[in-house]
């Protein structure tokens, strides 16, 4: 099966075609086509042995957007009465590969 391997918000991501993964958010909309570049693929030449660099592109179909769960960052300092609470959902954008070449 061909694989790639893409980066995308400063992440490294290994993808087959037809599979469906999570990056963080993207500003394409949902249902629109995008490009990638792939950092390392065995896109045509699968059967080969020796890795295309940088040559492929992978194309994908942006699925949906989200955020995922929360995260609760606690401060404290004992003794000083000093106590923050804070919470983060970071964003991400489920893509679906559609071809590697």
């Amino acid at each position: 099966m061909p694989y790639a391997i893409i980066k995308t918000g400063g992440k490294q991501f290994f993808v087959e075609r037809g599979s469906t993964i999570r990056v963080p958010s993207i500003g394409t909309e949902a249902g629109k086509s995008m490009e990638l570049d792939a950092l390392l693929s065995t896109g045509k030449n699968a059967d080969s042995d020796k890795p295309v660099v940088g040559a492929a592109k992978v194309s994908a179909t942006v699925v949906d957007h989200g955020r995922g769960p929360k995260f609760i960052v606690f401060k404290k300092k004992r003794r000083k009465h000093y106590k923050r609470k804070l919470g983060h959902r970071q964003g991400y954008t489920t893509i679906r590969i559609d071809s590697i070449g």
